[in-house]
C-alpha cells in the first residue's frame, strides 16, 4: 500500500531539492547524521532518531525536479534497507514549491506507521523552508530504552543545534575552558570524536565543511556509523589500553552534551535537552570521570550543588564547571 503526502515549501525548487538531499540541510529538519552519495546508484544513510537509521540507494536524481531512492531500516527484518521505494517530486507552486512524496512497497501496517513519521518530518521540512531550521526535534530528544549508542546520537543532536546557533563573529569567544576559544574547542571536540570513532574502525574523509557544525558533523557521522556497525559488546583498543566498548561511546555522549553546554555559555544560547538523556550521561560521567582522570588534568574537581539542582546543573557541576 503506497503512502502519499504533499506539502508546500516556501522556497524555489532548487533550494527545496537541496533541503531534501544535502547533509547539512537534512540535519535542519530530518536527520541527526547523514551520509549522501547523490547519484543514481549512490548510497545514503540517515540517522533519523537515535537508534534508528535508514539506508538505501538513489535510483533517479533530477536536480530541482525529482529524486527516487530505496528505503529501509538498519537491523529491521520486516523492512530492511532497500525493501521499499520513496519518490519525491518537486513542482513550482503558488507560495514556493509543491513537494509530493510517494512511499511504495509498504504493508498496510508499515504505511500507517510511516504516515506518522512522514507527516512529522514533512511538517518540519516546511518549517525549515520558512525559518531556515526546524529546531530541536522532540522525537530525537528522549529516545526510549537509552543505550550507549542512542545516548551518543541524542547528545550529538543537542550539540549540533548549539553549533548551528554560533555566528562567525562568535568563533573566537572565550569558553568555560580557559585554554580554548570557540574554534579551538571545536578542534578539541573533533580530535576526541576521531579518536573515539577510530576505536570502532571509523575512517574519516578529508574535512571540507565551512561552518563549525559542518566540521563536527563530518567527524561524528563516520564515527557513529562505525559504532553502529560494530556494536558495543566486548572490548576495543583506546590508545594503548584495552577498554570495554561502552567506554568510548560513553565518552562521546559526555563530549557532545557537555561541550554543547560550553558552546551555549560562550555564545549566549540555551540548550534544549531532556532530563532522561542528561541523567543517562551523568550516570556515565560518574563512571568515566574518576579521581585519576581528574588528577590527570582532564577535569577540575566537582562543584557542589544543592540536592534540588536540575539534572543538567548536576552534570555540569560534576565535570567541574560553573555557570
Amino acid at each position: 500500500m503506497p503512502y502519499e503526502k504533499s506539502v508546500i515549501v516556501p522556497l524555489s525548487a532548487d533550494e527545496t531539492f537541496a533541503l531534501i538531499t544535502e547533509p547539512d540541510r537534512l540535519r535542519r529538519w530530518q536527520a541527526i547524521t547523514a551520509r549522501v552519495d547523490l547519484r543514481a546508484g549512490g548510497e545514503y544513510r540517515w540517522t533519523i532518531i537515535p537508534g534508528h537509521a535508514t539506508r538505501g540507494r538513489f535510483t533517479e536524481v533530477e536536480p530541482g525536479r525529482r529524486v527516487v531512492f530505496t528505503w529501509g531500516w538498519e537491523g529491521a527484518t520486516d523492512l530492511p534497507p532497500g525493501a521499499s521505494t520513496v519518490t519525491i517530486t518537486l513542482e513550482p507552486a503558488a507560495g514556493g514549491t509543491l513537494v509530493r512524496l510517494v512511499h511504495e512497497g509498504l504493508t498496510d501496517e508499515q504505511a500507517a506507521s510511516h504516515a506518522d513519521g512522514w507527516a512529522h518530518y514533512l511538517g518540519r521540512l516546511a518549517e525549515a523552508g520558512t525559518t531556515g531550521d526546524a529546531g530541536a526535534d522532540e522525537w530525537a530528544a528522549a529516545p526510549q530504552e537509552l543505550d550507549a549508542i542512542k545516548a551518543a546520537e541524542a547528545a550529538l543532536a543537542v550539540c549540533q543545534l548549539a553549533l548551528r546557533g554560533i555566528a562567525e563573529a562568535d568563533y573566537h569567544n572565550a569558553t568555560i575552558c580557559p585554554e580554548f576559544d570557540v574554534t579551538q574547542l571545536t578542534d578539541h571536540l573533533i580530535g576526541s570524536v576521531t579518536g573515539l570513532g577510530g576505536a570502532a574502525g571509523a575512517e574519516f574523509p578529508q574535512a571540507t565543511g565551512t561552518t563549525l557544525e559542518d566540521r563536527v558533523a563530518a567527524a561524528a557521522q563516520p564515527a557513529l556509523e562505525a559504532w553502529n556497525g560494530r556494536g558495543f559488546d566486548g572490548t576495543v583498543k583506546l590508545g594503548r589500553n584495552e577498554v570495554p566498548a561502552t567506554l568510548p561511546l560513553g565518552i562521546l555522549s559526555i563530549e557532545f552534551l557537555v561541550h554543547a553546554w560550553d558552546y551555549a555559555q560562550a555564545t549566549g544560547q540555551q540548550i534544549s535537552v531532556s532530563d532522561e538523556l542528561t541523567g543517562h550521561v551523568l550516570d556515565v560521567a560518574r563512571t568515566v570521570i574518576t579521581p585519576e582522570v581528574r588528577g590527570g588534568g582532564g577535569f577540575a574537581d566537582p562543584v557542589e550543588v544543592g540536592l534540588d539542582a536540575h539534572v543538567l546543573d548536576r552534570l555540569i557541576a560534576f565535570t567541574g564547571r560553573t555557570a
